[in-house]
């Protein structure tokens, strides 16, 4: 299995290094590629670190579109960006089932974690799920943001809420329709409970008094996937952008990159294109 695996990555940057002969020479000095992506990507700092050494090499400036995941789709299936970056893959299925996007590829993956006060108003710490952590936030009423925009950590949120049968709603939930760098904050300036993508909380930690009170379910998995726009749907698209971009996240120096990348010392995302990069 790891054998196949390992070939599928490298057939994709194969094909990434066969386009990019007759890409780089008709891009010229203004090559761009547009992405959508996670809020988390953004505001965990990993694409300011992972970015910069593809533009470098390749000469190509990634113009990055940071919003959540639904939006993000959007703006792929009005071919309004080149590739996308996100963490939902029911969604992404469908994305590319629908005919929007071609040439999905595994990226990386962490984990969702409940986060609220150090005192645990609503007792959720010894909850035997994670359904059941939010359960309990419900029961007390005690306060909850919501990420409320459709991104791909809205959806794991909705998901465990459709688990125990609840529907969430009254003064007690807030729905921020924000990224999840400013409802971290919003959490924490409320005392509040939120669910967020491990790799945003590790590197906002040192700013919050929030603590993780719900983790370890396989429920909260978090993969990410990476998908060119369909050339066949989009002609305009830089879909020979797209797939070197695609090829260098998913190869050697862009597995390597995720894998290293740390806040506090620990590791924010788990490299899945290369089993050890």
């Amino acid at each position: 299995m790891r054998d196949r695996r390992r070939i599928r990555s490298w057939s994709g940057l194969v094909l990434a290094l066969a386009l990019v002969a007759g890409w780089v020479g008709s891009a010229g000095a203004e090559c761009r590629i547009r992405m959508s992506t996670t809020t988390s990507t953004e505001n965990s700092g990993l694409l300011a670190r992972l970015l910069p050494p593809f533009e470098e090499t390749w000469g190509c400036r990634v113009d990055v579109i940071a919003v959540g995941t639904g939006k993000a789709l959007r703006l792929g299936a009005n071919g309004d960006v080149d590739v996308v970056l996100v963490h939902a893959r029911p969604a992404e299925d469908k994305f590319v089932a629908d005919g929007y996007g071609v040439n999905r590829r595994d990226v990386m993956h962490n984990d969702f974690v409940v986060l609220g006060p150090a005192d645990d108003p609503a007792g959720v710490r010894g909850s035997g799920s994670a359904a059941e952590a939010l359960r309990r936030i419900a029961r007390a009423e005690a306060s909850f943001v919501s990420r409320g925009d459709d991104s791909g950590t809205h959806k794991k949120e909705k998901s465990l809420w459709a688990a125990v049968g609840l529907e969430p709603g009254g003064a007690w939930y807030k729905e921020a329709g924000q990224g999840m760098g400013a409802v971290l904050r919003m959490a924490d300036e409320l005392g509040a409970y939120t669910l967020s993508d491990r790799g945003t909380y590790l590197a906002f930690r040192e700013k919050l008094g929030l603590r993780i009170v719900y983790e370890g379910d396989p429920a909260l998995a978090n993969p990410y996937g990476i998908i060119a726009v369909n050339p066949a749907r989009y002609p305009d698209a830089n879909y020979e952008g797209a797939m070197c971009l695609i090829g260098y996240i998913t190869g050697p120096r862009g597995q390597r990159i995720i894998k290293q990348f740390k806040k506090g010392g620990e590791q924010l995302f788990f490299p899945d294109a290369i089993p050890n990069p």
